[in-house]
């Protein structure tokens, strides 16, 4: 709304050029302190609507965006105002009391960019690796665990629902006895139902989680929910581990962007040039006079 409102300088001068509403013109104080909010904060708004998405990935790309705010788009430059540099300030230090002073939120950040394959370790502070690391080691154990399955039981039927016939089996004679071949002497018993698979042990988790972040890191315009459903196989643990953390959104503002995507093309339907705004002068201009006209025939009469 403010580079719009810059763009639109002159248009606007010249629409309250009227007597009545001259007062409202802005001053080159104005404009000086919008420009220089402008500066600040335009480069946060295609973040602002990236961050919006709701059909990609978008909770591990918190921790690379911050990164970048800090060293980069919001870094103070030489040729900024005073304004500029403060409104930077004072962003940088929200951003920083709101994600790096919360454990709670630092931990699922992490977390999250440790999944991605785009990112991994990339944006974790490096005394916080091995931490994360054995905490995503831990949290895979207790997805396993929580995975098993108890066997089912097995039913007896009562001793009345046994047929007369079987409790006379013992009084048949024996039937014949099958030759047993040669590959029978081999044959392994199978496993009680239930315990067909053993429980991975924490040395083969953590195997498997150093080999993910050992792989190749996945291009950043790759999406990494296609790539985790390649390479499920390779990484089962870690991928329950990814479909956990990688789904959560990162942000609740879809609803506000859409609200401000309705205001720009209302603005731009009714206001997009100077030609327009200056016809909608001369037309207030060509009702006011008309009212006047009309009034001062109404006062001839009486």
């Amino acid at each position: 709304m403010i580079s719009r409102f810059i763009e639109q300088e002159k248009a606007l001068a010249q629409v309250l050029e009227d007597k009545k509403v001259r007062h409202l013109i802005s001053t080159w104080q104005d404009m000086e302190i919008l420009e220089s909010t402008d500066k600040a904060l335009s480069p946060l708004m295609e973040f602002t609507d990236a961050l919006s998405g709701e059909k990609y990935v978008i909770v591990s790309y918190v921790k690379p965006v911050l990164h970048l705010f800090k060293h980069e788009i919001l870094k103070s430059q030489d040729d900024e105002s005073p304004l500029t540099r403060t409104i930077k300030e004072g962003i940088l230090n929200y951003l920083n009391d709101k994600y790096d002073d919360d454990t709670t939120t630092e931990k699922l950040l992490d977390m999250a960019t440790l999944l991605d394959p785009r990112f991994k370790t990339a944006y974790i502070k490096e005394e916080r690796i091995d931490f994360m690391k054995t905490r995503a080691a831990a949290e895979m154990e207790h997805l396993v665990a929580g995975g098993e399955t108890a066997a089912p039981a097995v039913s007896i039927p009562p001793p009345s629902a046994v047929p007369a016939a079987a409790a006379d089996e013992s009084e048949l004679p024996a039937a014949k006895k099958a030759k047993k071949s040669l590959s029978s002497y081999f044959k392994k018993p199978a496993a009680p139902t239930g315990q067909g698979t053993s429980k991975p042990s924490r040395a083969s988790i953590e195997l498997e989680l150093n080999m993910y972040l050992q792989t190749a890191d996945l291009d950043a315009e790759k999406e990494p929910l296609v790539w985790w459903r390649q390479h499920e196989v390779n990484f089962p643990l870690v991928a329950k581990l990814a479909k956990k953390y990688l789904c959560i959104p990162a942000t609740s503002s879809p609803s506000g962007s859409s609200v401000l995507v309705g205001t720009k093309l209302h603005v731009r339907d009714h206001v997009s040039s100077l030609n327009e705004l200056t016809s909608l002068s001369s037309y207030l201009s060509t009702c006011e006079t008309r009212e006047t006209k009309r009034k001062k025939s109404l006062f001839s009469r009486v």
